[in-house]
């Protein structure tokens, strides 16, 4: 059945065309800011149109590559299409597709991985340059000409607002129930006429339900009908559950002190498997009438909020299972009171984030026995997915924890090091450790006093050893004692991996290989 148009104003209704007219609006060395956060609320046809005529310009001989600003990750049809045929100079702030991430360590393409807090003021600033373009996914333009966001806000608002021309993506596969569910606020300035953000709790509304649009500057209105990107989560494994438990049993250790309150404060959770477990901990737990100020809404807090033990949660994008967005849709008229979605520039805003006091829950590839944490980098040099909105929930939490197995790939890598291969969060906005192995609450803590719980609670016991050795030669070794480290053995496990596969002492070299990659 044909769907009817949700293009209800006459004057954009007069710029609907093709997905490929639309996108000849995008030139050569454009800097394009595009919808989409974690999967979700991405442009759908456009990008996949330019791809096809980026590849077709490169046939002919002719330079074609653009600039592409999102509110983080987005989806095959976006980042995968336009990385495919080499049509990315520069992407920013975070991503996560598989064809980006090896053009990116390849060396073919630039990446600028960015707080998620910052994109947007940093726009507003001019640091970036100029936005030629923007590519928004709505779900209907009303007939006052406001638009009905999708299932991500993201950097939307400030794309509309500082872009030259805008392209509207009409997506009628998003359910018309979305309406009501956002809260735009339009009362950020630029410095000196910055005012206080006028939010004290975190389910308070302080913005309008539409995003809004000069018409002048919209060059093209398609209508599509497409899914976005559902990830299935694993089911937790006894890890991810030890994990969770450690936690939890953090919370109720801190209300039992009288440091938090018995239905905690606002949720922040991290994006995967683990951040999942986590909630689903939670969820299990005695905790009750719980809230979330936090990014992305998964499954996890789906299930809390399904379960009445999460009363309300805010965040910038939903980003479900297919499982989550069946039920989310048959929901959602419920849901709609129980969730609010913001700009990201409110979600991840630090003044909000200390206010509120969020607990803060976020994954990492490694950490140092000093608390220092590495969440982008594989073995130094290797960009995984970036560091999103980690370093913006990090700094300003009231309490922050990172989390991580204490191996990978089959206990080869130890995930507590002797020093971080790449630091995204110092020691100094690191406050509590967890693996499945322990639980180091570093709060209060000098560097070595950190060492020593980090080694005990947090490494696995085959490396615990390895470790212990290390901090014990570096106490008598190294000419400071203020962070012991042997500056020529602190990468030596990162190293030793590089040339056997292993981190462990005993492994054997690798045999030499035409092209030896390690793959993350």
């Amino acid at each position: 059945m044909e769907q009817a148009s949700r293009v209800l104003n006459a004057q954009f209704r007069e710029k609907i065309m093709s997905a490929e007219a639309a996108a000849a609006q995008i030139m050569p060395g454009d800097n394009v800011g595009m919808s989409g956060f974690t999967g979700s609320g991405h442009p759908k046809e456009v990008p996949v149109e330019l791809a096809r005529r980026i590849e077709a310009a490169h046939a002919r001989g002719e330079a074609f590559r653009i600039s592409v600003w999102t509110g983080a990750s987005t989806a095959p049809e976006l980042d995968g299409a336009l990385a495919k045929v080499d049509g990315i100079e520069l992407r920013i702030p975070y991503q996560s597709d598989p064809v980006c991430r090896q053009k990116i360590n390849e060396g073919t393409m630039q990446y600028a991985d960015l707080h998620l807090s910052h994109v947007a003021q940093h726009v507003w600033f001019g640091f970036y340059g100029k936005l030629n373009v923007a590519v928004i996914e709505v779900t209907a333009i009303l007939e006052d000409g406001s638009l009905v966001p999708s299932t991500a806000i993201g950097n939307n608002k400030t794309w509309l607002d500082r872009a030259d021309k805008v392209i509207l993506e009409v997506n009628s596969h998003q359910s018309m129930h979305l309406d009501g569910m956002h809260d735009i606020y339009y009362g950020t300035q630029v410095p000196p006429h910055r005012l206080p953000i006028p939010m004290t709790h975190s389910d308070n509304r302080i913005g309008i339900p539409y995003l809004r649009v000069d018409p002048a500057k919209v060059v093209a209105v398609v209508e599509t009908h497409a899914a976005d990107r559902n990830t299935d989560f694993t089911p937790p494994d006894a890890e991810s559950e030890q994990i969770a438990a450690h936690l939890v049993e953090f919370f109720q250790h801190e209300v039992k002190l009288g440091r938090l309150p018995r239905n905690l404060l606002p949720l922040q959770s991290g994006v995967g498997n683990i951040a999942n477990a986590v909630l689903a901990g939670l969820n299990k737990s005695s905790f009750d009438n719980m809230t979330a100020y936090t990014e992305v809404l998964q499954d996890g807090m789906l299930d809390m909020i399904a379960s009445g033990k999460l009363r309300h949660a805010s965040a910038t994008a939903i980003s479900l299972s297919k499982a989550g967005l069946d039920y989310f849709e048959k929901n959602i008229e419920t849901l709609r009171n129980r969730i609010l979605l913001r700009p990201q520039e409110m979600s991840n805003h630090p003044e909000l984030i200390r206010r509120l006091g969020t607990l803060s829950m976020n994954g990492m590839i490694e950490a140092d026995i000093y608390g220092n944490v590495n969440s982008t980098h594989i073995m130094g040099t290797r960009i995984m997915n970036g560091i999103g909105g980690s370093g913006d929930f990090a700094r300003n939490a009231y309490i922050s924890a990172f989390m991580t197995p204490s191996t990978a790939k089959s206990g080869k890598i130890s995930c507590i090091v002797p020093m971080v291969s790449h630091v995204d969060h110092t020691e100094h906005d690191v406050q509590v450790i967890v693996t499945e192995q322990g639980l180091a609450d570093l709060r209060g803590l000098a560097p070595k006093q950190r060492a020593k719980v980090v080694i005990a609670k947090c490494a696995h016991p085959d490396y615990r050893d390895m470790l212990t050795d290390y901090y014990e030669r570096s106490l008598r070794e190294s000419p400071g004692k203020h962070t012991p480290h042997i500056l020529t053995e602190a990468l030596s496990w990162h190293q030793r991996f590089e040339e056997t596969g292993s981190m462990r002492k005993d492994a054997a070299p690798a045999k030499p290989k035409a092209a030896d990659t390690v793959v993350a």
